[in-house]
């Protein structure tokens, strides 16, 4: 016999502890008994109210779930944390690391939000981790630890059912809580926005399995923080600031000349620091030493963003991937100036590198990692620019030097279309990033506009 018809309803216990009140809902099935802890008397009341209802009409309950059969379809019928599980599963395929990684961390902040009861058993360190690098990554979930093991299974027997996303009042707090640092501060709007990505993609995926009846997640405009993808023109670098910056890489002791020219690329030829890690110097073209023309070729076909083994299909630190915005197999072509060609030149040379090799190895002939040429560039920031130019902006991050050779080649005259062509952009994302940061013409213009003339408006006419 699967259910029973021998139910039998408790008052609500309440238990004062330091961490808070909990508010137990208990009930018996054939003799057993059962338990459902909240966080607030209001949510235990409404579950109280949901078991007494299906009493008097006469329904019978789950041996199985300990619930009303009713409750075993639809939102009622589903937990959150199983619904998560299954989302990030259906998911990962078709994901890619980052974005595996994103989605982790989010729902490792709603989960926690729709907890019946904060865990008093575990720390809460404990309880983020297990969720974050075990419970919603499908690769790991599989090999996690006894300690772990046990918390998931208590996060499970403790999460809401989908059915809190009915609630107004508990979608605001999930809203809340993944727009909020663990500090209490606000978290950037980047981080809010894409945060709210994840949650209305997953909120569709139950309303498209038929847990839920429409997505809860308020729509319009003001529901989400307004963003900008333009460049901070006070990031940008200027040719002297760039040269001592560059200068004093290549005076570094452990690895400076390979560094420096690594950095070189990102400066002169505009790319993107997981596209010049994954290089190899067959795709360089370089004209001979005598040749009049020092004109090469670069060639972009491949990324490997740095993500973190644990989010890799090959357990790699760094993923691969297709270059951003294009096809698979696509290839993007960049001409690499003089100066950028006698620095390569100078470093394939140097480093007895064959055509089958990384651009840019390691120390240990593997990939370059993202934390020795970000550690780099931070040092040499501290040591090249002044104390206030260390504490602006300015070229704050290793991407500012791609920002940096975009926005001089749009100030030099170059074609939008070319612009984004070399940088792997569309012209309107090209336009949009980089619009406030366009300068020196406008002395041109001025002339322009008023070379053109318009008809005289007469007042009295």
């Amino acid at each position: 016999m699967d259910s029973t018809y021998s139910v039998k309803i408790w008052k609500i216990g309440t238990r004062k502890q330091a961490r808070g009140t909990t508010y137990t809902v208990r009930w018996t099935l054939d003799g057993r008994e059962w338990r459902a802890p909240f966080t607030t008397h209001a949510l235990a009341d409404a579950f109280r109210s949901e078991l007494v209802s299906a009493t008097r009409r006469g329904e019978a309950f789950s041996l199985a779930t300990g619930r009303p059969v009713s409750h075993q379809t639809g939102a009622s019928g589903v937990n959150w944390y199983d619904f998560a599980v299954r989302f990030v599963d259906a998911k990962w395929l078709r994901t890619s690391g980052n974005n595996r990684k994103n989605v982790a961390k989010a729902f490792m902040t709603m989960t926690i939000t729709l907890l019946r009861t904060q865990p008093s058993g575990f720390k809460a360190i404990e309880v983020r981790t297990a969720l974050r690098e075990w419970a919603f990554n499908t690769r790991r979930r599989g090999e996690a630890p006894a300690e772990v093991t046990a918390i998931l299974a208590w996060v499970e027997r403790n999460t809401l059912t989908m059915a809190a996303w009915e609630d107004p009042q508990k979608v605001d707090e999930v809203l809340n809580a993944i727009g909020t640092k663990l500090d209490g501060k606000p978290a950037a709007a980047s981080s809010v926005k894409r945060n709210r990505r994840i949650l209305n993609v997953a909120m569709e995926y139950a309303v498209h399995h038929k847990i839920l009846r429409a997505n809860p997640l308020p729509k319009g405009r003001g529901t989400a923080p307004k963003t900008s993808s333009a460049v901070d023109k006070r990031s940008l670098l200027n040719p002297s600031q760039a040269a001592g910056l560059l200068g004093w890489i290549r005076r570094r002791p452990r690895g400076g000349p390979r560094l420096h020219a690594f950095f070189a690329t990102l400066y002169y030829a505009g790319s993107r620091p997981e596209e010049v890690v994954a290089m190899y110097v067959r795709d360089v073209t370089l004209p001979d030493e005598g040749d009049e023309d020092q004109w090469g070729e670069l060639a972009f076909h491949t990324a490997r963003p740095e993500v973190g083994k644990q989010w890799t299909d090959t357990g790699e630190i760094h993923e691969k991937r297709g270059l951003k915005g294009r096809a698979e197999d696509d290839t993007r072509n960049v001409p690499c100036r003089p100066a950028l060609t006698l620095i390569l030149r100078e470093h394939i040379k140097a480093e007895e590198l064959k055509p089958s090799d990384l651009l840019f190895p390691g120390e240990g002939g593997d990939m370059l990692a993202g934390s020795v040429f970000r550690r780099a560039w931070r040092t040499a920031r501290e040591k090249v620019l002044s104390d206030d130019e260390a504490a602006s902006p300015l070229g704050k991050r290793v991407y500012d030097l791609r920002h940096t050779c975009l926005t001089t080649w749009l100030n030099n005259g170059v074609p939008p279309a070319q612009v984004a062509e070399w940088a792997g952009n569309s012209v309107p994302v090209l336009l949009a990033t980089y619009a406030r940061c366009i300068s020196g013409q406008l002395k041109d213009l001025q002339k322009r506009i008023e070379a053109t003339e318009l008809p005289v408006v007469d007042d009295d006419a």
